[in-house]
């Protein structure tokens, strides 16, 4: 049976709400400490539970190897770490969230899909939006992700429709999109100027109203494909956000909580890290600490994400009031609780020196009860991919380390940059002689211990998919090495990753020292680049192997965009199965020593 009646009643849902944001929408005054603190009374304020989350990325079956865990901070001072993630333990731990709570609401802050598992990926993420619904997700903001597909692709995943190409995945069913609204406040149509999805949406229950506005990372064309974000103009956050906070406040929305697709590097990476000590933010650096700083004091809280790290903080608005920044790392393993003080007479939220409770990030823990719901779903998802997901590829001799690896130079990188070189070594195939691949285009770990049926150390198709879900086209191209030692030095340079550095990782062959004790360009030791143990000569031509994405500059890789001579080869994914799969039981492949890359700290 269609669905299409039923889409068109979200659709009118979708536009009433829009409506109702232009004709009463507004910017909550942020009550910052004279307004919420002075006078409002126990009895005149209410609490409101916000539970919040980020970088979903399609992340439906718990994540394996060291990306399924989160680090914990002992009381002693060690860390260790704990399993966590998985929609099943994700719904039970928000439903159980909920519970006793008048006033809830659950929102995101980006990259719900994109750089998705096989399970997700294979199917455009329906299964991740089919979920998210089921999750009671209230509202979200863009991320960079959202439009790995391209902007048509993104509103099919808001107002439903079969994929043009691939159709309908379930016999009789059309896929019905998102039950939440998408927010992209800062991204306009380059022609019309306006926003290419609804700006802010008002949650609404009884007498509270909180007004969200969403918007991605200014910087989303230089982590996504061009054709992805063509004919769009992604707007300064903070000019945004403050824009949209005052008509929220003009038309009487008082409360209003940014989601903001763009965040922090705290100083530890366990989640129960105190990123204010020994004061308000001082634990956190990057991108979301300026805009924190500079964003309307209307605004209450920041809900963020992007960089998948987690925190709890507390940074000054403009006034200098407190308030909080939270992010709930990626790929469901934590969610943020936040309680905000609603007062009932200004309509604003109560905030005060100390936050009370202040928030927290809470693990998605794996001995809770599986909601039954989404084992539902994924079990019917997986009866689809079946077919194509439990293929064996080849068959590894112990876990590689990817994604979730805080080095420089990760196993699973190295792996990944030797099948690309081998694809395209032939001259033939373009006779690359070395091969870079970007750190963020690792989606995951290879793990040896069997997710399914398959058996230990066996490599299957979905978990290969699962590490390279992009289907990035390999380009071999020219490059000079002076070009060659640019790019190196673009990885702790410029404005994108002078703060937070990207290592690319190399294939065999290719060495070089990175001292973390020099700043900037500095960290390259350039007389220690070598290729084949020769050093690499600024006068010469090399042919090079990369993804499309960094061979159109993705990352603040600028220098590689200046290439010459550009042959296409396969794709990533199929270089890498190829790769796997001259391994046997007999002879697997062994974890990579990382050694390319001699680090100096």
């Amino acid at each position: 049976m269609s669905a299409t009646p039923q889409r068109h009643r979200r659709n009118r849902r979708l536009t009433l709400i829009a409506v109702a944001v232009t004709a009463a929408s507004g910017a909550m005054v942020a009550a910052a400490l004279p307004a919420g603190a002075a006078g409002a009374g126990k009895d005149r304020t209410v609490d409101v539970q916000l539970l919040s989350f980020n970088d979903f990325h399609g992340t439906l079956e718990a994540p394996q190897g060291s990306s399924g865990t989160v680090t914990e901070r002992q009381a002693d001072g060690t860390t260790k770490a704990v399993p966590a993630g998985g929609v099943e333990y994700l719904a039970t731990s928000l439903r159980e969230a909920r519970k006793g709570k008048k006033y809830s609401v659950t929102a995101a802050a980006g990259d719900m899909i994109g750089g998705s598992p096989m399970l997700s990926g294979l199917f455009h993420d329906e299964p991740t939006i089919e979920a998210l619904n089921k999750l009671d997700l209230d509202v979200t903001s863009v991320g960079n992700h959202e439009f790995d597909e391209g902007r048509a692709e993104l509103r099919r995943m808001v107002y439903g429709g079969c994929h043009p190409d691939e159709g309908c995945y379930e016999m009789g069913k059309e896929f019905t999109g998102s039950e939440f609204p998408y927010l992209a406040a800062n991204v306009t149509d380059e022609k019309t100027k306006r926003p290419m999805m609804s700006p802010t949406f008002v949650w609404k229950k009884g007498d509270v109203k909180i007004g969200f506005i969403g918007v991605t990372l200014e910087g989303t064309p230089d982590v996504v494909t061009a054709e992805g974000v063509k004919g769009l103009k992604f707007n300064d956050e903070v000019e945004t956000i403050n824009k949209y906070a005052a008509e929220l406040n003009k038309q009487g929305v008082k409360s209003i909580v940014a989601l903001i697709h763009e965040g922090g590097l705290p100083a530890s990476g366990a989640y129960n890290y105190d990123c204010n000590v020994p004061g308000a933010g001082a634990g956190i650096s990057g991108a979301i600490v300026d805009i924190a700083k500079n964003v309307d004091a209307k605004v209450d809280a920041l809900v963020t994400g992007h960089t998948h790290q987690a925190y709890a903080c507390n940074i000054p608005d403009p006034a200098g009031n407190p308030r909080t920044v939270t992010s709930a790392a990626s790929l469901g393993r934590l969610f943020t609780e936040t309680t905000l003080k609603y007062d009932l007479k200004t309509k604003d939220i109560v905030r005060t020196a100390v936050s009370s409770p202040a928030p927290v990030n809470k693990v998605v823990t794996r001995d809770v009860a599986k909601a039954p719901d989404m084992t539902e779903l994924i079990n019917r998802w997986q009866t689809l991919a079946a077919p194509i997901a439990n293929r064996p590829m080849g068959y590894i001799a112990g876990d590689i380390p990817g994604r979730g690896l805080d080095a420089p130079e990760k196993p699973l990188g190295d792996l990944i940059a030797d099948a690309q070189l081998e694809a395209t070594a032939a001259a033939d195939k373009g006779g690359a002689q070395l091969a870079l691949m970007n750190p963020g285009g690792i989606r995951s770990d290879l793990a040896f211990k069997a997710a399914g049926e398959e058996g230990d150390g066996v490599v299957t198709y979905g978990e290969s998919y699962t590490v390279q879900p992009f289907n990035n086209m390999l380009n071999v191209v020219d490059l000079t090495g002076a070009q060659l030692i640019t790019a190196l030095q673009q990885q702790v340079s410029g404005p994108l990753n002078g703060a937070s550095p990207k290592i690319l990782q190399v294939s065999k062959g290719f060495t070089y020292t990175l001292d973390m004790t020099k700043s900037g360009a500095d960290r390259i030791v350039v007389d220690s680049i070598k290729l084949n143990g020769a050093p690499i000569d600024p006068a010469k031509t090399y042919r090079v192997v990369m993804n499309e994405f960094l061979a159109g500059g993705g990352d603040g890789f600028g220098v590689l965009r200046e290439h010459k001579n550009k042959l296409v080869g396969v794709s990533d994914l199929d270089a890498f199965n190829a790769y796997l799969a001259k391994s046997t039981a007999a002879s697997p492949i062994a974890p990579p020593p990382a050694n390319r890359i001699t680090v100096v700290k």
